[in-house]
């Protein structure tokens, strides 16, 4: 059946070899639809992001590119504002109709920890064509602070596709009569489902935060350790709105909660230019029971990462800054988001990344 792998699918790839990997899987590294990706051994710091592109393995363009390589086997830092390119320990044999779409995890892009996946022979980042064989490496740019990185860290996530699973407009709106996939605002379907921003004020008029520039180290492998204070400034508001600032990063949070029924999983599209002047959301992947009661959930907001581009850009409450693809699993998941699992953000409303302390 054509659609996304759910994890039984996913185990049976790793277990024909279409999935390999330099050590051993660990467990908890197979997720309802997707596979977390490990950073192997060493980081090469390079001059600019670079794609490897038709006829050329990534490897020959590191020895275009490269200024100097990292030893991660004691831990080292990615500083902010640099470009690496770290091999991952898994790769790929995949059989010619599975293709594959890689995406940060939730709490890499709610560090503004731009992580992309990079393939021999590619030519667009995060995805990889049916078929693909060979190794996987992950491009790692800082943009809000530095961090400490080790071999085995999972900052980027790999979702496998059969064929064409993308619901039409029409299947979409049935879809959210019978199980309401948003709540707290109109259903706005037009190629997925639109959400917007909520800047009603919370406790103590908090609509989000903003990244300080300057900071001290994060250190990926502590949770609920950091004070928010040392990093990130508190954002509040009695307008309802928020003018964002060129090159600032902003956690902000849906109006609407998000309901992903077990069969189905979805992805947020890319920035539109015809929204605004800022891109949302770098961590685009929605398991199936995110939101879902079955497993924990009765909808949960979506965490927006927000970076202004070239201009001051005034947001509104409600305004609508994104919208979701929803995709059929190919079957249903033997695990579900946040049924017995560890999943971070099942509920969540505005919420920073698990290595911060939650606000007294």
């Amino acid at each position: 059946m054509t659609g996304v792998l759910a994890s039984q699918q996913i185990e049976t790839l790793i277990r024909s070899g279409a999935l390999g990997a330099d050590v051993p899987f660990v467990e908890g590294q197979v997720q309802p639809a997707s596979l977390d990706l490990r950073l192997g051994t060493v980081a090469y710091r390079v001059r600019a992001s670079f794609l490897a592109g038709a006829g050329n393995s990534v490897a020959a363009r590191l020895e275009e590119f490269e200024m100097h390589r990292i030893d991660l086997a004691q831990g080292a830092v990615l500083e902010k504002g640099c470009v690496y390119v770290v091999p991952l320990m898994e790769r790929l044999d995949l059989p010619r109709q599975i293709q594959a779409i890689a995406n940060a995890k939730s709490s890499t892009g709610r560090l503004d920890l731009l992580t992309r996946v990079i393939t021999d022979e590619g030519e667009e980042f995060d995805r990889v064509s049916p078929g693909y064989a060979g190794p996987l490496y992950a491009e790692i740019c800082p943009r809000s602070f530095s961090v400490l990185v080790r071999p085995g860290m999972r900052l980027n996530q790999i979702r496998f596709r059969d064929g064409q699973a993308v619901l039409s407009d029409a299947e979409l709106s049935e879809l959210h009569a019978s199980e309401t996939l948003v709540a707290g605002g109109p259903a706005v379907i037009d190629e997925g489902l639109g959400f917007s921003v909520d800047l009603q004020p919370g406790k103590n008029g908090l609509v989000g935060y903003r990244a300080k520039p300057h900071t001290g180290v994060i250190d990926l492998d502590q949770i609920d350790t950091y004070d928010p204070a040392d990093f990130w400034d508190p954002l509040y508001s009695d307008k309802q709105q928020l003018i964002l600032d060129p090159g600032a990063f902003y956690i902000l949070v849906s109006r609407e909660a998000v309901h992903i029924p077990p069969s189905y999983a979805a992805e947020m599209a890319p920035f539109l230019a015809m929204v605004g002047e800022f891109r949302v959301h770098y961590a685009g992947f929605f398991d199936p029971g995110f939101g879902h009661a079955a497993a924990g959930g009765s909808g949960a907001r979506g965490v927006l990462e927000v970076r202004c581009h070239e201009a001051p850009f005034v947001l509104e409450h409600g305004q609508i800054v994104g919208r979701l693809v929803y995709e059929r699993m190919s079957e249903m998941p033997e695990q579900l988001y946040g049924a017995g699992i560890a999943s971070n953000y099942q509920g969540q409303g505005l919420k920073l990344s698990k290595h911060f302390k939650s606000p007294a």
